[in-house]
This record gives structure tokens, sequence and C-alpha cells, in this order.
């Protein structure tokens, strides 16, 4: 994607101070590395009192069908907050058993009131789950059987225009190490549309095939997604070229021997998903562009769709399960397709 580096610092000037400009580019480094939490949740109340060890039991049944460690906790920290918030402060009930559906839609109504629809409809569908399980387990009422999942009013993310793509690729004009990583980090995301996570947890060894997971030669990467699956991507010359870039001024790293692929200036080891994070950001701010690590998922999606590309395809690469992911990363962008392709199809 970039179109050469560019110190972390402002756009393609030279600077008459070097050491100026490496000190800055280091200070935003530390911004970058130097905050290994991920980003803050919401603060909740997880107390549940007298319902927390049913939801323990809940914990390890998922984890007994080798659920993801993200995905346990999502589910379990539904009710223990659904308890907590709810069932505890504004009722006087102490069992699961004794919970209505009238409990949950006061719960949903807060939710939605308090919070994006998207995120309360998480929580819904969360919450459904382990009443699901408590149903089939203990033969209890399920109050959410004939209950619906809230609405969610589609926001469309915006594809990224060809100016917005050229300001990303100047952010990143240059030859030092953070701008040949940052081009190739940015190209990455480009071509392939992989997850934060999945692209913080490329591991580069090319003495051991067995921890390596990029080929150049090929242009193919060996990514983890969700619930752990592997999967293998392709990238597009540009940013086969711009990897190999980055590669090269590696090599000379400190750090080198890491396994993860996306190193720290200076001394530093891997970069974090956060970190990543934030770098993407901060190019973006600096470029003028409004850009965070998951747009060019929904980017990538409509410019294969856009291309012609076969969805059977796009679920592959993106490493989707279900084909309704198609209409919501796809759609971002479908009302512009079909109008630019009514020529094609409505030729006098």
């Amino acid at each position: 994607m970039c179109t050469c580096d560019s110190r972390s610092v402002a756009p393609v000037r030279k600077s008459r101070n070097p050491d100026r400009v490496i000190s800055r580019e280091l200070r935003d480094e530390r911004k970058t590395i130097a905050v290994p939490e991920r980003r803050r949740r919401r603060p909740r109340q997880l107390d549940a009192g007298p319902f927390a060890a049913d939801v323990a039991s809940f914990r390890l049944h998922l984890a007994a069908e080798n659920k993801a460690a993200g995905t346990i906790r999502i589910y379990t920290e539904a009710p223990l907050w659904f308890a907590a918030t709810h069932l505890l402060r504004e009722t006087d009930k102490t069992r699961w058993g004794q919970v209505d559906a009238q409990d949950v839609q006061r719960w949903v109504a807060w939710l939605l009131g308090s919070f994006s629809e998207a995120y309360a409809r998480q929580q819904y569908r969360s919450l459904r789950q382990f009443f699901k399980w408590m149903a089939a387990e203990d033969e209890i009422p399920d109050p959410m059987a004939r209950l619906r999942a809230p609405a969610v009013r589609q926001k469309p993310v915006p594809f990224f225009t060809s100016v917005e793509l050229s300001k990303l690729e100047k952010s990143c004009r240059g030859n030092t190490f953070a701008q040949r990583r940052d081009a190739a980090i940015l190209a990455v995301f480009r071509a392939t549309g992989v997850r934060l996570a999945e692209l913080a947890g490329i591991r580069y060894d090319p003495g051991d095939p067995d921890r390596n997971d990029l080929d150049l030669e090929r242009r193919e990467i060996k990514v983890r997604g969700k619930g752990g699956k592997d999967r293998t991507v392709r990238i597009d010359h540009e940013a086969a070229r711009r990897l190999d870039r980055y590669l090269r001024v590696r090599a000379t790293h400190e750090q080198a021997y890491r396994l993860g692929l996306w190193l720290g200036t200076g001394d530093r080891g891997p970069l974090t998903s956060n970190g990543i994070y934030q770098m993407v950001k901060r190019r973006g701010d600096r470029a003028g562009v409004r850009v965070y690590p998951h747009r060019f998922r929904h980017h990538f999606s409509h410019t294969w769709l856009d291309r012609g590309g076969a969805e059977g395809d796009l679920m592959e690469l993106n490493g989707w399960s279900s084909s309704q992911m198609l209409g919501w990363y796809g759609g971002s962008a479908g009302g512009a397709r079909a109008r630019r392709h009514y020529d094609l199809i409505m030729r006098d």
C-alpha cells in the first residue's frame, strides 16, 4: 500500500534536523507500544451474588465445547451484568428460575437507552445463549423463548476513496524502520481485509516452516481467526513488495529473533493489537483520513464484490461461516455498486 515509508512524523517534508524527527517518532512509538492492555470496555458491575454459581457452570460448559476465550467472556459477562445491575438492584429475585420475560425486556430497554443498538443486541444474544443452556440443563422455563432480539438499523461503513488511500500512502513515505513497517501493515490490511488480531498474530521464522506464517514467493499469509480457525489469505504484488522492504530492515533489528512479525522501533519487541490500532489511527490523523483497522475489512469486501468476485470465495478469504456477513460487509457500499453497474446492465 504505502509507496515508501515516512518516519511517523509529518507528511513527506524533509526536516533540517533529522534527530528531532527521530525523537518525535520514538515518542509516538512509545505511546503505541507501552500500552499493552486492550482498549477499555465499558465499566460494568459483575458481582452477581446468588446468580453467579450457575454462570460459572455455564462457563465450564462453554470451555468444554472449546469455545474461544473471547466468546466465553462475552457469553458469561452478559448474564452476570444482567443479574448484578438489574435483578439484584431492581427486583427481589434470587434464582434464575424466577426471571420472567418482563425482566429481560426492561433490561434490553435500558441497554437501548444507554448504549448503541448493536451493543444491546450483542448483550441480548449472549443472554439468550445462557438461558437456552439453563432451560436444557436444569429444565427451568426460558424467559426469552418468545422474545425477539432488538432491531439494529444498519449504518453503512464508508469504503476508502482513491484520494484517501493516496493520502495514507504518503503518510508512510520514507525509508526508516517505522515507515517501512507501517507501510507494510497498511498494505496487508488493504490487500486482505484481515482482522486486527489476525494481523497482529502473524509469525515470522523463515528457518522453521512450522512457525512461519509468511510466504512471499506465493504471496500467502496464514492467519488464525475467530475460534482458533486457521486459514490462508493471498496478498497482491504491492503488499508483497512492501513486506519485502520491511523484512530487509527488520533483519537488522535487535529483536529480529522474536516470532512476532511486527516489531517496535528501537529495541522494542512485537507490537500488540492495541499498538497496531494506535499506529493506524496515528497515520490516519496525520493524513487527514478517518481510519481504523476494521474499515479495511469493509473496503476489501466491497472491492471484491464490486469487481465481480464470487461471494463464496469472499467468505473463505474473510473466514466467515455465515452468509449473513456478506450483507453486513458487502452491504456497506451495495447501493454504489448497483448504481455503477446500472449502465452495464441497462445499455440500449
